[in-house]
């Protein structure tokens, strides 16, 4: 179990959740904050005086007083009408992802909620049930209001969730299922729950783990198209990369130097007398360092939101378990901002591997710059071998470029402009999403085009590591001899590296 403290959640802890299921429990000392937080808004709830999101009415209505008998209807009308999102639903895994980083931040005890209903989220997490939450309609600021409200509405017995085979069914059922009871609200509870960048940083979240595995793999690729078009070695000199002292540069040198180490194909051409490779090869550790500096940018964002208090307004208790003392304060820690630029950065951090790697390919096709059959078959003309594949990598790679727009530069007013400057967290985010799932497809495109070449290459035979990776893509993929599709070659591939099972083979 993982117990969640609102201060140590990892990444890669966050990944086990939302795609194994991995269990949550809330840490002792978070419950004692949750507690104490409750307590300074009940003595709030119970005053006179105007605090928002208690007693008043919500962004450019927050000058409006509640009578004190409608403080908890006020709760679940913010959830009804703020459940506004379109579109295509988010996956389960994000669907779990963003419930364990909005328990995560309750845990924190900043944000005022029993810790009843914090535990009824947690439940509902642990015998999934899965909230419907579609995935347009939020502008990252009062945070993730929309995707939030569709999440929260399931607590309370409404909305929609998704059930284990796919189908939607109603909130109020898939509690049923689950064996647990709706969730009745009180006071400052709806806001809770629904103020913060969660759904934006669970999505930015997935994406880096995700895009972590992509840089391994295009090491991979690249070192394997090298020794397919016979590139030189030493481009990656330990020397030339020390001198120049980025991490993530000298990181993806290190690995391509050692992947290619002792491959015969390379010994093959030692004295050919080329001079300088293309740019695709010899710049390969520059592109993909930069490409991991920027991943680790994402990582280094997305594990502190991951950890942040990010409502509004904030509860602060301190150690007055009565609640006494404790001060509800409001600011703006729910502005995406800080998640809309990580995910920006990591959309054009794999679209920089893909560009690269589809020249790679490119490369490859062409027999004048491979000195390979065209295409890499043996029988040009009667098969066309990879030729639509790497035009598959060419539409990929324009859409990804597309991708790479930031979207985090953008703000529309909203809430009577109230809200007059918005982060596009969200719409970010969504991009770097599927950013990775097409830079993913572009790097399947070149390993197989190069394990083909390496093929052809025979009775030359290339690195232990390369050959270890070359075998993994033949237990999946079969090498090409008369054409077929290579649709669902592709899809194999690219599965192998979303999962980190081809960026290991220097391991």
């Amino acid at each position: 179990m993982i117990l969640l403290d609102g201060h140590t959640l990892t990444l890669d802890q966050l990944a086990a959740i939302a795609y194994s299921g991995a269990d949550v429990g809330i840490a002792p000392a978070a419950a004692a904050r949750v507690r104490r937080a409750r307590a300074v808004v009940d003595r709030h709830a119970s005053g006179t005086a105007a605090v928002y999101g208690i007693n008043t009415g919500f962004g450019s209505l927050s000058e409006i007083a509640i009578p004190r008998d409608k403080l908890d209807a006020l709760q679940v009308n913010l959830l009804r009408s703020h459940a506004s999102g379109v579109g295509e639903p988010l996956s389960v895994p994000a669907v779990r992802a963003s419930m364990a980083l909005r328990a995560n931040v309750l845990a924190k005890g900043f944000s005022g909620i029993r810790l009843e209903t914090l535990e009824a989220l947690v439940a509902a997490l642990n015998r999934r049930v899965h909230p419907r939450v579609p995935s347009r309609g939020s502008v990252g600021a009062s945070g993730d209001l929309a995707p939030l409200s569709h999440l929260a509405l399931v607590l309370i017995g409404e909305g929609e969730a998704i059930a284990d085979d796919g189908s939607t069914i109603s909130g109020a059922e898939a509690l049923r299922r689950a064996g647990l009871t709706p969730v009745a609200l009180a006071a400052k509870e709806g806001l809770a729950l629904i103020n913060g960048t969660q759904p934006s940083a669970a999505l930015l979240g997935l994406a880096v783990v995700a895009a972590e595995r992509l840089a391994d793999a295009a090491d991979v690729a690249a070192a394997l198209s090298i020794d397919a078009l016979r590139g030189s070695m030493r481009p990656f000199d330990a020397r030339i990369h020390e001198a120049r002292g980025f991490d993530g540069q000298a990181r993806s040198a290190a690995r391509i130097r050692a992947l290619l180490e002792g491959s015969a194909i390379n010994a093959s051409h030692a004295n050919c007398g080329k001079v300088q490779d293309a740019y695709s090869l010899r710049c390969a550790a520059q592109v993909h360092g930069a490409a991991r500096d920027g991943i680790a940018f994402a990582r280094r964002a997305a594990e502190t939101e991951a950890n942040a208090g990010t409502d509004n307004p904030m509860v602060f208790a301190g150690d007055d378990p009565g609640g006494d003392t404790g001060d509800i304060v409001s600011g703006g820690n729910f502005h995406g901002a800080p998640v809309a630029q990580a995910a920006d950065l990591l959309a054009i951090s794999v679209t920089h591997l893909a560009t690269i790697s589809e020249r790679r390919t490119d490369r490859m096709m062409n027999p004048a710059l491979s000195e390979l059959p065209p295409f890499l078959t043996r029988e040009s003309g009667l098969h066309s071998g990879f030729m639509m594949a790497q035009v598959a990598s060419a539409a990929l790679t324009s859409e990804l470029k597309t991708l790479a727009h930031p979207a985090s530069v953008d703000t529309i007013p909203t809430s009577a402009s109230r809200e007059d400057h918005v982060s596009m967290s969200m719409g970010a985010a969504l991009k770097a999403s599927r950013a990775v799932e097409l830079a993913a497809r572009v790097l399947a495109i070149e390993v197989l085009c190069a394990c083909q070449a390496i093929d052809l290459l025979a009775p030359l035979t290339t690195s232990a590591p390369l050959a270890r990776a070359h075998a993994n893509v033949r237990a999946h993929v079969p090498a090409l001899g008369d054409d077929r599709p290579p649709a669902p070659d592709i899809e194999q591939i690219a599965a192998l590296i979303t999962q980190g099972a081809l960026g290991a083979a220097d391991a």
